[in-house]
Order: structure tokens, then sequence, then C-alpha cells
């Protein structure tokens, strides 16, 4: 029997009764004669509720007791679905991401799965269940809880499917599939059918929600299929894959920090950056000022943002918050002269002021003040289409 894993995000898995459903769409491809593996995210906006509450007892919590915190919203979604297929007289078990077997490196909050040992789900299936896993989760080598990072349920069922040979890694959420812009951003956005792993890859770093980068890593790294598609509708979905495909999207990101220093400052600040275990995403020339730098990192490593731009200012950097990033996303944008002439000429008809550009062979980036992000997002979405 051919194994199939499925990823059901917190939309998904919002309420009783969308479990229910979830419940039944298992036990249907079930039925078709599968094995089934089902990664879950935790209920709603669960994760989001509870953070809240750290950041309540303490503007800098310690990121072990945060990851310790946050895997008890993928624990309670796990077991409700389990009860769920019970009710509807399928046998299924609910596993958390150290007993599925997930291992991963000791960074906290921001951790990377480095093996996945299986036994458990491969016994659970040769006895018929449906295993339940919670997403997000895994456990390090010292036997500390670690999660995966915003999306991390992505990784955790395309590492499953790797690690099982699974048929299928099927990614469902509220949306059908990956955009070529963020429909409540760009209203005119148009579904993708098919990207490559890299075009996916540079979206989920720079924004997109739809996957997780490390996610499309993993299964680039594999070779594993991902499908995206809608819980609720019945669309076609999205097919991220290795064969090449000359689609262009675009991706916004307002949930970031800023740092402007000099050359001199380089080597010190980075070095920071990595002992807080916060990630870099870009560097970037500014525009319009000789000899200076702008990193630009993600917030969501950041859990204590006073403390932070405290700690890079000492060392000379200055934080630049009101910031944002719209990124174009596609084989061969950040190599085209003419393209990256038309979007700056698009920028300055629209009085917008382009702090930055980054550029490689799959992506350019534009650092803009926050309030212009969107406006930007969608001249360039009209622009490139």
């Amino acid at each position: 029997m051919s194994v199939i894993v499925q990823k059901f995000g917190g939309s998904s898995v919002a309420d009783v009764e969308r479990i229910r459903k979830v419940a039944a769409r298992v036990a249907a491809r079930r039925a078709e004669g599968h094995q089934m593996v089902v990664v879950v995210s935790a209920m709603g906006d669960t994760t989001d509720e509870l953070l809240t509450l750290a950041k309540r007892m303490s503007s800098d919590p310690p990121r072990r007791e945060l990851d310790m915190l946050l895997t008890c919203g993928e624990r309670i979604s796990m077991a409700l679905l389990s009860m769920a297929l019970h009710e509807q007289g399928v046998p299924a078990i609910s596993f958390t991401g150290s007993q599925s077997g997930i291992i991963t490196d000791d960074a906290h909050s921001q951790a990377r799965i480095v093996e996945v040992r299986p036994v458990r789900i491969r016994e659970e299936l040769g006895k018929g269940r449906v295993v339940i896993v919670a997403g997000y989760q895994g456990v390090s080598r010292n036997r500390e809880v670690t999660t995966l990072g915003r999306g991390g349920s992505d990784t955790t069922a395309v590492a499953l499917a790797a690690a099982l040979g699974a048929e299928a890694c099927e990614i469902y959420s509220d949306v059908d599939g990956v955009f070529s812009a963020d429909p409540r951003v760009v209203p005119e956005a148009r579904k993708l059918e098919t990207l490559d792993y890299g075009t996916m890859q540079e979206l989920a770093a720079a924004g997109a929600r739809v996957l997780n980068a490390q996610a499309v890593e993993f299964a680039r790294n594999a070779g594993i299929v991902i499908e995206a598609r809608s819980t609720h509708a019945g669309g076609t979905g999205s097919r991220i894959g290795p064969d090449p495909a000359p689609v262009r999207a675009v991706a916004t990101d307002t949930e970031i920090r800023v740092l402007e220093l000099a050359d001199a400052q380089l080597e010190s600040v980075l070095r920071r950056l990595a002992g807080d275990e916060v990630r870099l995403r870009l560097v970037a020339g500014s525009r319009g000022a000789m000899g200076r730098l702008l990193l630009v990192v993600p917030l969501q490593d950041v859990h204590g943002v006073e403390a932070f731009d405290a700690s890079v200012r000492a060392l000379g950097a200055e934080p630049r918050p009101g910031l944002g990033t719209v990124t174009l996303a596609g084989p061969g944008v950040g190599t085209d002269s003419a393209l990256l002439a038309g979007c700056l000429g698009a920028a300055a008809a629209l009085g917008i002021e382009v702090r930055a550009v980054h550029g490689s062979p799959l992506q350019l980036t534009f650092v803009v003040d926050v309030g212009r992000v969107g406006e930007l997002a969608r001249e360039l979405h009209r622009a490139t289409r």
C-alpha cells in the first residue's frame, strides 16, 4: 500500500466541526487503499494566543520555555483529530514530534530537522491505523523539545514524506494553492498551476505564507513533489516540483527589522545575529548613502525587540523600523536589467522611495516604507504579468 502524507493548517482545524470534516476527508483517502499519515497545525490562532501569553509574562521569554509552551497547540489538534477518526470508525493514533522520530538541531524556535526515524509510525501503519502527527516540533539529540519556526508543520510533512517514501505530500490550507501574489494585497492575483522549487523557496523566504521555505528546501533535496490545495474547496491546487516553470510572482513582508550600518560593523553585527539565532534574510547597499549597508532580518526571530535593538545599536548598527520588502520572484528576474529598470521606474512614478535593492537569479527585492508595500506590490504585479 502506498503512503500519503497530508498536512492541515490551523484554519483547517480551527474548530470541532472543521476537524470532523478533515477526519472525513482523511477517511475517504484511506478508503482508496492508502496508508495515511496526517500532520496538523495548532487550531486557528492558538499559537499566536500562546505567544501573546508568553509576552505578557516576559518581554523576552527564554526560547526553551517558549518551545515547551508553543508545542501544546499542535498536541491539542492531533488528539482531537484522532478522536474524530475513531468516532467515524477509523483506527487512528496521535504522536508528538518526538514520538514520531523527528530529530532536530538545538536551535530553539528555529530548529532544523537533521534526521527522521519514523519507527513507531511504520509500526502503526502496519497495524492499519491512521497516524496523526503534531507538526512544527521535534526533539534535539539532547532530548530537548524544539520548534521549527513559522510554517514548520509544512517541514514536518515533507520530512516525513521523504522518510516514508510517500507517494504524495499534500499541503492543505484555506487557499487553493499558490498565487502570483497575496490576494489580500493584490486582488487580481491568479493561481499558479505549477512552480519549481527555486521560485517557491524564494517566495516563501520573502513572506509568502502558503509554504515554509525550509519545507521546500527539504522537498527539493528529497525530490518530493508538493501538492498545495484548499481544505474546503474543490480546486486543482498548485504543484511544486523540479520541472522549470516560467512564472513570476510577488511577495510582501512587513514583519522585518532593517539594520543600517557601515561596512566596518558588518562582522560584529553578523556574529551577534548568529549568537542570538536570528536569521539573515538579505544584505543590500542602501541607496544614496556611501558605504552603508542594510541588513534585513525576520521579526519572528526577534523575541525581545527593544533588547535586540539596543544590542545591535551598541555595535554601531541603527535599527530602521517602519520598512518592508516587496519581492519579485521567478527564473531570471534578477539578471534582467530591463526588468530592474522598469521596476525602479514604476516605483519612482508612484513617488515611492526605494531604500535598497537586492537581486539574485531568482528574485529582486525592494526595501520601501511599510505603508507603500502594498501599492508597490500591486504595480509590480500589474507591470510584470
